[in-house]
């Protein structure tokens, strides 16, 4: 707080990062983010122009569908899991590697990018959230890219780990010439030694291999946090998404990872389509990586479980709010007019077409209409299984007004009535 002019601190404090981007008629262009937009239209447009003067090739297509999973393996391995969530150790040589190919995918270095990384985790679908999936689609794709940010837009990060990290620092002083090795010259030089085709590396295996790697992985923050299946919590946007899975070699299990953060998978099950869980394991097999971080299967089910009761829960009071409100005297009159209704645990159940099916026998059933039968149902006549209950559920069709029996204040009781007082 500036002791000057302390109240001008604290409005400076209380406002949002957001508010700090002034999209005024004059000074809209003192909000781009020039180096992010000229580099996101000129790669494009070079693809465009220099493509029609090097037709593709077979084996020039094929380098530049290897070249894109290598990259790739440098930021889903590397960037990701190695740097920004420690899910396993990685030896000198392989860091150094990964490293490389993380640079050649022209997502800026490992420090920049764990930095935005961890601060995405620690303030998920907040304003100081870097890709903030609440602000849009566009906005978590690629708009937070091109919008200038000020220093204290998003949230402090502890980064000491990286900052200290040898391999690391080598990357960033020599980032951009390492990227442009990497992920321009190295595919040209193939194609030019192998089959004599320079141009066709460059373009497509070099700089249209860029632009695709970037939109896949863009799909992580975008796509990953609006379609899809939460199975492990819904307390934030991250989805589960197929198809950012197959784009980003593994990366679109994103409900899982933002549950279980540090473990080395994010496709946990066998068959999910998790390339990047399964090279981690080959980095192990060769005796390049160790100390694989893996939540144990008990927590993964009991996780996976408390949401699967969560929505099945959230789902019966969804349905429970849509049922009309009855009085205890209703409950009775509709009882005494013919109707089966049975009253447990506060809902009325209509058990006409169950009568004939109830395990326990039609006499018993029937004792329990016109009844507040919770304590037969929950083990003063027998103790019933969940099953039992889910069958329950099924017939619901009015909730009691007090939940049972209420003793009426006034003589107003409908004819025919049997009114009980708790």
């Amino acid at each position: 707080m500036n002791p000057q002019n302390p109240q001008k601190s604290i409005s400076q404090y209380k406002q949002s990062p957001i508010e700090k981007i002034d999209m005024g008629t004059f000074n809209w262009c003192r909000n781009i983010d020039w180096l992010h937009l000229v580099i996101m239209v000129l790669l494009p447009t070079y693809v465009y122009v220099r493509s029609s003067y090097a037709p593709l090739q077979y084996k020039t297509l094929a380098l530049m569908l290897t070249h894109l999973i290598l990259c790739s393996l440098g930021i889903t391995t590397g960037y990701h899991r190695l740097w920004a969530h420690k899910a396993y150790r990685a030896s000198p040589p392989l860091k150094y590697l990964l490293a490389i190919l993380g640079a050649g995918s022209w997502q800026w270095s490992i420090i920049w990018w764990v930095t935005h990384h961890r601060a995405h985790h620690r303030y998920l679908d907040t304003h100081r959230d870097p890709y903030n999936a609440r602000r849009g689609l566009f906005y978590s794709h690629i708009g937070w890219l091109l919008v200038r940010h000020s220093p204290a837009s998003w949230g402090k990060v502890d980064i000491s780990d990286v900052v200290n990290d040898l391999v690391a620092l080598w990357q960033r002083r020599y980032y951009l010439v390492l990227a442009f090795l990497s992920g321009l010259v190295f595919p040209a030089a193939v194609a030019h030694l192998g089959w004599n085709d320079w141009m066709g590396g460059f373009v497509y295996a070099g700089a249209l291999r860029i632009l695709i790697s970037w939109h896949c992985a863009f799909c992580v923050n975008s796509v990953a946090h609006y379609s899809g299946s939460q199975p492990f919590s819904d307390r934030h946007t991250p989805r589960d998404s197929l198809f950012t899975a197959l784009l980003t070699l593994g990366e679109g299990y994103h409900n899982f990872h933002h549950e279980f953060p540090s473990d080395y998978r994010n496709g946990v099950r066998w068959f999910d389509a998790d390339v990047g869980k399964w090279a981690i394991a080959c980095y192990q097999f060769l005796g390049l990586a160790s100390n694989l971080q893996r939540v144990s299967d008990d927590t993964v089910a009991t996780v996976r479980l408390q949401q699967r009761q969560k929505s099945y829960d959230q789902k019966h009071d969804d349905r429970a709010s849509q049922l009309p409100v009855m009085s205890w005297d209703q409950y009775i009159c509709e009882t005494l007019n013919g109707r089966s209704l049975v009253a447990i645990a506060g809902f009325v159940h209509d058990i006409s077409d169950f009568v004939t099916e109830h395990p326990g026998g039609r006499a018993l059933i029937q004792s329990a209409v016109g009844k507040d039968a919770t304590a037969m149902f929950t083990g003063g006549v027998y103790d019933h299984s969940n099953h039992a209950n889910t069958i329950l559920a099924r017939h619901r069709v009015g909730v009691l007004r007090g939940g049972g029996e209420i003793e009426m204040l006034k003589s107003e009781s409908i004819p025919g009535s049997v009114v009980r007082a708790q």
